[in-house]
């Protein structure tokens, strides 16, 4: 929002003084934005939306708009969350399987390599779909490869010709998380694995995925937090930016 939008609102009473201020001066008395990020790592803030609120979503995005920053990206975002937003930020994009909520107005320049997404099951793919997400987000090619686990590695084995042109792999699976350990066996690119929290209840809520790509006997697979989509793209772009861009 620039800061001819802010004043028209304050003299149409849309807005009163006070948001207008927290705007035009950039403070928020529940967040603080880090906007030398970009500078220091080359990927500007991203903004964690569970255990925030919908007004401080839009609170944080406003003082993003108001610095110049255009493109933006939030996760976490919940339907009733959404549905709050979606009104006063017509121009960002929902994806309702990975809870993503982002607006990408600024041109970037891609990395030369892709990234490949894999998932074991389609129960997998809120996981798989916020990975994918960020890596494109973060200025990425990505292919994903859906519904490939081992109860029928048949699947996997007709994609691997695909799989092998990836610069960087993220592998996502729930139930005993064995596909990491498969697929690292099979290439000679980084694997990122992903536990999710998918499975029945020994599974410990993805607390056995995460143990058994821990233990994984295969050389090159490191392991994020369960459920940790953002974290999984977010490393695999790290990885391809090594290759330059196009």
């Amino acid at each position: 929002m620039k800061t001819k939008e802010i004043l028209e609102k304050v003299k149409n009473n849309e807005m009163d003084i006070k948001e207008a201020q927290v705007l035009l001066d950039g403070g928020l008395d529940y967040a603080c934005i880090d906007y030398d990020r970009k500078k220091r790592t080359g990927v500007g803030e991203v903004i964690y939306g569970a255990g925030k609120t919908s007004e401080q979503i839009a609170g944080i995005i406003n003082n993003m708009i108001v610095n110049q920053q255009k493109s933006i990206l939030v996760t976490k975002v919940d339907e009733n969350k959404y549905n709050d937003l979606k009104e006063q930020f017509p121009n960002f994009t929902y994806d309702k399987l990975s809870h993503c909520f982002y607006l990408q107005e600024e041109k970037i320049m891609k990395n030369k390599g892709k990234i490949a997404v894999i998932c074991a099951g389609t129960s997998d793919l809120p996981v798989a779909n916020e990975a994918v997400i960020t890596a494109k987000f973060l200025g990425n090619y990505v292919i994903q490869i859906v519904d490939v686990g081992v109860a029928g590695i048949h699947r996997l084995f007709h994609r691997l010709d695909e799989i092998r042109e990836a610069n960087v792999i993220v592998v996502i699976a729930g139930m005993e998380g064995a596909l990491a350990s498969v697929i690292g066996g099979l290439v000679d690119k980084p694997v990122i694995a992903v536990p999710t929290s998918v499975g029945y209840g020994a599974n410990f809520n993805g607390l056995s995925a995460l143990l058994s790509m821990l233990n994984s006997c295969a050389s090159g697979v490191s392991v994020v937090n369960i459920d940790n989509g953002f974290g999984a793209g977010y490393m695999a772009h790290t990885i391809n930016c090594l290759g330059g861009k196009v």
